[in-house]
C-alpha cells in the first residue's frame, strides 16, 4: 500500500505548508482537501502548485470531497454538478486521479432515494471519466443514508460504472453498523481508496470526528483491517485522515512526522 497524507489532518495549515511538510517527513502521496485547494488558488495558480508537487516529489493521490450529487433535485443539484465539474477540471489539470464523494444527508431513507441515488451515481461517473477521475464514494457512519460498507457497495455495484468505487475509511467503518465480516464481500476492484485514524475509549454511539488520533494509539483494529485489505488484494493508497482540532494547533511538519512513525508502526506489523 502507498502511504498517503491528508490535508485535512493539518486544516489550518495551507496547502504548500503541507507539501512542505510531507517532502520532509518522506511522505510519497497526498490527499488535497478541496476547500484548501480552492483557498490557495486565490493566489497561486495550478501550473505552480502542480510544479511545487512535482518538485517536492509528492504525488497529489486524490482529492477530498465532493457531497451534494446522489439526492439533490432540481436546481440545488444543477449548482452541486457545476461546482462538482469545475473540481474534476482542477483534479484534471492537477493529475489527480481519485475524488472522494460523500452521500447526501438524508434524515429517512424511502426506496426510491436508493434509485435516485444510484441514477446520480451512473451520471457522475461518466462526467468523471471525461476527466479521467474516479470516484471514490465513502460511506458516513452516522448517517441515516449509506452508513455502512455494505450499502456503499451495494449502490456502486449497481450504478455498475468502471470508474466507480468505495472509500473505505476506518473511522466510519466502526462509526456505523459496518462490521469486520463485511470485508470479505468487499470486491477488490471496488475499493478505490482507504483512511485510516484511530480512537481510543470513545464508545462509537457518542463518538465524533474531533475524537480522531493516530493509527495504532487507539481501539480499532487496523491491523487487522490492513491484513485482510491486503490478502483480497488492495494495493493502493492508505491516507491518514484525521480531524482532531487539538492536532490542528500543532505544526503541519510536526504532524507530519508522527503520523509517518505511526503508519511505519502500523505497516511493521504485517
Amino acid at each position: 500500500m502507498r502511504l498517503c497524507f491528508s490535508g485535512a489532518t493539518t486544516m489550518q495549515s495551507s496547502l504548500f505548508e503541507d507539501l512542505d511538510a510531507c517532502a520532509a517527513a518522506g511522505w510519497p502521496e497526498y490527499e488535497v482537501w478541496l476547500t484548501k485547494l480552492e483557498t490557495c488558488l486565490r493566489d497561486r495558480d495550478i501550473a505552480s502548485i502542480r510544479e511545487y508537487a512535482a518538485q517536492k516529489s509528492i504525488r497529489l493521490a486524490a482529492a477530498s470531497y465532493q457531497g451534494g450529487l446522489l439526492l439533490s433535485q432540481g436546481e440545488q443539484q444543477k449548482a452541486h454538478f457545476e461546482h462538482f465539474q469545475q473540481r474534476l477540471a482542477l483534479c484534471e489539470a492537477l493529475g489527480i486521479r481519485t475524488m472522494l464523494i460523500v452521500a447526501d444527508f438524508a434524515r429517512s431513507v424511502q426506496q426510491q432515494d436508493l434509485e435516485r441515488a444510484v441514477v446520480s451515481l451512473r451520471q457522475a461517473s461518466q462526467w468523471a471519466a471525461g476527466f479521467g477521475v474516479t470516484l471514490a464514494l465513502e460511506f458516513r457512519g452516522a448517517d441515516a443514508f449509506c452508513a455502512s460498507l455494505d450499502t456503499a457497495v451495494s449502490l456502486v455495484e449497481h450504478a455498475g460504472e468502471s470508474n466507480l468505487g468505495v472509500c473505505l475509511d476506518v473511522f466510519h467503518f466502526y462509526k456505523g453498523p459496518s462490521k469486520l465480516e463485511d470485508l470479505d464481500s468487499l470486491p477488490p476492484h471496488r475499493l478505490a481508496f482507504l483512511q485510516v485514524s484511530d480512537v481510543a475509549g470513545v464508545p462509537r454511539e457518542i463518538m465524533s470526528d474531533s475524537d480522531r488520533i493516530l493509527p495504532g494509539d487507539g481501539d480499532f483494529q487496523l491491523s487487522v483491517i490492513v491484513k485482510k485489505l491486503g490478502e483480497i488484494g488492495y494495493d493502493g493508497s492508505i491516507s491518514v485522515e484525521l480531524f482532531n482540532p487539538q492536532i490542528w494547533q500543532l505544526p503541519a511538519s510536526q504532524v507530519a512526522d508522527l503520523a509517518m512513525a505511526a503508519m511505519n508502526r502500523l505497516l511493521e506489523r504485517q
